[in-house]
This record gives C-alpha cells, structure tokens and sequence, in this order.
C-alpha cells in the first residue's frame, strides 16, 4: 500500500535525506522518497503505519501529518505563485540595501561611494542568511554552482567568502582584489544559475541560504549580473 505524507520542517536537499533514509529505516517501510518542493513523502509499505510511529522515527526538527485529500486544490492554488509573490523577501531585501546605500552617499550623492556600499550591504546580509544554515547550505549550493559540486568545501567556505568581501567593500579595504574576486565568484556562480534556467530544472535558490525557501528564477542571474556589472564598472574606473 502507498500513502501520501506532509512533512514539515525541510529547509534544504540535507533535510530531505535525512527523512527519506529516517522513514525508509522502517521494517515495514518498502520504499519511502521525500520532494522537498512540495514537503510530501510517499511511502510504500508493507502494512500500514500508524502516524504516530512514523513521527517517533523522525527527529524532533520535522513533523508528519497524513495528506488532506479534500485540501489538495486549495494546497495546488497556494504552490502556484507567481515569481514575483515567491521571490517577495529577495527584492524586499535587495530595497532596504539600495536605501541604505543611498542613505550612506546622498549628502554630498557619491556614486561610487554608493556602488561600494551597496556590493558590501549585499554581501554582508547575503551572507548572515547563509551563515543560519552552515550546515544546509552547502548541499542546496552545490546543485547548481559548478565550483561546489567538484569541490564540496568550497560551499562550507563560501559563506565566510562573501562576509569577508562585504568588510572589504565597506571599509575599502583593497578594493581592486575584492572586484576581482567578485568577478571570478560570482561568474562561477551564474554559469550554473544560467544552465539551471535553459534546462528548466525546478531547484530552491541558495543565495538568502535555507531559510527562504526561493526558487531559482531569473531574478536570481539579475541579482549576479547586477553585481558583476558593478564590479566591471568599479575596476574600469580604478584603472583609467
């Protein structure tokens, strides 16, 4: 017999391991796979499972409950937002670090003191995000940035990366070699953003960390190429 469950609690693709291989651990358990996009997990078993005993095998950071049939239409209608609703805390982020910004260069308006502070907010705030879920994070990243899929450790670093660039940035601390880095970091980054999109996969962003759950849409290679451009612009009138 099959059985459809919702999960609460995931935040990444380690979170959804973590319940599949929980579930499947079950005698009675013939196959159990986890979406993390939909928090559902269909369960084959052998006999049927109380809830109570499937909620004992999880750990304490995720609850079970049995799927609503009758609620399944309005669930669908509430899944199916527009890119805009779903990325609502990215741009209502991205506001607040372009006022700030403003704020820090409008009297006497400086425009490069403007850009400076803006790629320094954005590392700073994106990388306090990140930093919720060290743990979680990397295993979200890697499904689309190259650089982390061959080397696993660059993910558990790269949080601590964009801190260090945001200190950089704002304290204007070598500048030239914080642009640079930019350059090489985030292009990595949007090659993979970018081959995500052509192919259609439908993954959760990892640029607010986990705990947003944002999909990878192309507001995310407009959030990369604002700031690679920025850096272009930077380092062109560094070095005129």
């Amino acid at each position: 017999m099959k059985q459809i469950y919702t999960v609460a609690g995931m935040t990444c693709n380690g979170c959804r391991t973590s319940v599949e291989d929980q579930l499947n651990a079950l005698p009675d358990v013939i196959n159990a796979s986890v979406v993390l996009e939909t928090s559902e997990a269909n369960i084959e078993m052998s006999k049927h499972i109380p809830l109570e005993k499937l909620q004992q095998e999880l750990s304490d950071k995720y609850s079970i409950s049995e799927k609503n049939i009758f609620n399944t239409s309005s669930k669908i209608k509430t899944e199916v937002k527009s890119d805009l609703q779903q990325l609502f805390p990215l741009f209502l982020i991205f506001g607040y670090i372009i006022i700030a910004a403003i704020l820090l260069n409008i009297k006497p308006w400086n425009l490069n003191g403007f850009m400076l502070d803006f790629m320094g907010l954005f590392y700073v705030v994106f990388s306090f995000f990140k930093l919720l879920d060290l743990k979680g994070f990397p295993e979200s990243f890697k499904m689309y940035d190259p650089l982390a899929k061959l080397v696993p450790f660059y993910g558990w670093i790269y949080p601590f990366i964009e801190a260090t660039l945001g200190v950089m940035f704002l304290m204007r601390i070598e500048i030239p070699i914080a642009l640079i880095i930019t350059l090489v970091v985030l292009g990595i980054t949007t090659i993979g953003v970018t081959k995500t999109l052509l192919n259609k996969k439908t993954i959760q962003c990892a640029c607010l960390g986990t705990a947003l759950k944002l999909p990878m849409t192309k507001a995310t290679f407009i959030e990369n190429s604002i700031m690679i451009v920025m850096a272009i612009v930077m380092l062109i009138k560094t070095y005129n």
